[in-house]
């Protein structure tokens, strides 16, 4: 349920499902009342708050509203938990941004146990780990995985481990790209397999091996699982989390292009600064699941 004041219910219900009528849909309401305390909270703070688009987007005051009513909704949940019923205790939607990566080796695990215990539900957001940390600023979110170290204002932070990213590639695709191994020429010239534009990984890998910068022929291809599938179909060469490949591998399906050279990312937990039970079960949560899969 919401328990924020019907303003700010609306505010970020807008925010949340992309559209007023989607809002309303969720507030059991009709959409002029959303649009009406939506304009309502705007005309009391004197700015503008949502931007009126598909999908619905905050301006700059309403990213600043955002970040401060997020955490609002964990209190005010813990707050009535003792009084409310067992089905309504707990916040009805905890939003939280990983990347894909990490989603699809270790983190479902620790959203299962904090289900199990405690009833929540996550509105997870997916983006590069260079890039979650924005939903974290702009009050999307209220924790992030990210790889950024340094905490950003208001929030804290906590080390999670380090994900290795080995090059794989199909066995045929190895011997007729990479004869003489992993070097400029070959690099160059090999199909690559990215995730999307902002994913870096790869240039840095072939910057560290190298000292070029490379242009080679791209694959964009946003799934992580599919990354492996897609080397090996000899699609492209790819960098991939070594706990995802590792089947792989053993199967022979995909080879390790270079076993003595990889690329290290440190992830961490960066969530709002508040005293709450919720982002303690959160963050105790990720640091458990990561404790297992990641490289400390």
């Amino acid at each position: 349920m919401d328990l924020l004041h019907p303003q700010l219910a609306a505010f970020v219900a807008v925010l949340d499902e992309g559209s007023f009528e989607a809002a309303a849909q969720r507030l059991s309401v009709t959409s002029s009342a959303v649009s009406q305390r939506v304009k309502a909270l705007e005309d009391r703070l004197g700015q503008v708050l949502i931007l009126r688009q598909i999908p619905s987007r905050p301006t700059p005051a309403g990213e600043h509203l955002l970040r401060r009513v997020r955490p609002m909704q964990a209190l005010e949940a813990e707050a009535l938990a003792d009084f409310a019923p067992a089905r309504e205790s707990g916040p009805r939607s905890v939003a939280i941004a990983v990347n894909d990566d990490s989603l699809q080796t270790w983190f479902l695990g620790g959203l299962a146990e904090l289900h199990r215990r405690f009833g929540y539900l996550f509105d997870v957001r997916v983006d590069d780990q260079d890039h979650t940390l924005q939903m974290l600023r702009d009050g999307t979110v209220l924790g992030a995985v990210t790889a950024e170290a340094r905490a950003i204002q208001g929030c804290n932070v906590h080390p999670l481990g380090t994900m290795r990213y080995h090059a794989i590639a199909s066995p045929a695709f190895s011997k007729r790209n990479f004869p003489d191994g992993l070097n400029a020429e070959a690099l160059a010239t090999a199909p690559l397999i990215v995730f999307n534009r902002k994913d870096d990984l790869q240039w840095r890998f072939m910057r560290r091996i190298t000292r070029a910068r490379l242009s080679p022929p791209t694959h964009y291809l946003p799934t992580a699982t599919g990354f492996v599938e897609a080397a090996a179909l000899g699609l492209g060469w790819c960098l991939a989390p070594e706990s995802l490949i590792a089947p792989a591998v053993e199967a022979g399906h995909v080879v390790n292009l270079d076993p003595g050279r990889w690329l290290d990312v440190s992830l961490y937990w960066q969530y709002a600064a508040v005293r709450s039970d919720t982002l303690e079960h959160i963050g105790r949560a990720m640091r458990e699941a990561a404790r297992t899969a990641l490289r400390p």
